[in-house]
């Protein structure tokens, strides 16, 4: 059996298609999912929370930039989760900004997700 440092090794030397096709399947065979375990990242390294605080129910999209070499992989897949026109898409696309607003937690992640296969880098807020 590898050890984790093997593994770390093997998954740092692999590329950004072959990670996110790995986590995919992790998330098939474990049964979970992984956009959970890093939210809860940033919340446990920041020490204690407050108790009374609410879980987030509504987040917002935006596309901070895309790869140039899948731009229109990029713009392709922007139409597609927005429903925008292609020169509104392109446009944003190459300035950036918010896609969307108000959605729930799991259209975030499944947009994120999408986008940042399609060669984009999204933020969740």
């Amino acid at each position: 059996m590898a050890t984790k440092e093997e593994i770390i090794e093997s998954i740092a030397s692999m590329s950004v298609m072959d990670v996110a096709d790995l986590i995919k399947m992790m998330e098939e065979k474990f049964g979970v999912v992984a956009a959970a375990a890093v939210a809860a990242g940033p919340a446990a390294a920041g020490g204690e929370a407050a108790p009374a605080e609410e879980e987030q129910t509504e987040f917002t999209v935006v596309l901070k930039s895309v790869d140039a070499a899948k731009k229109i992989a990029c713009i392709k897949e922007v139409r597609a989760v927005t429903g925008l026109g292609l020169k509104e898409a392109k446009d944003l696309c190459e300035n950036g900004g918010t896609l969307k607003e108000g959605v729930s937690k799991e259209e975030a992640t499944s947009m994120k997700e999408k986008l940042t296969a399609a060669g984009c880098e999204i933020e969740v807020k």
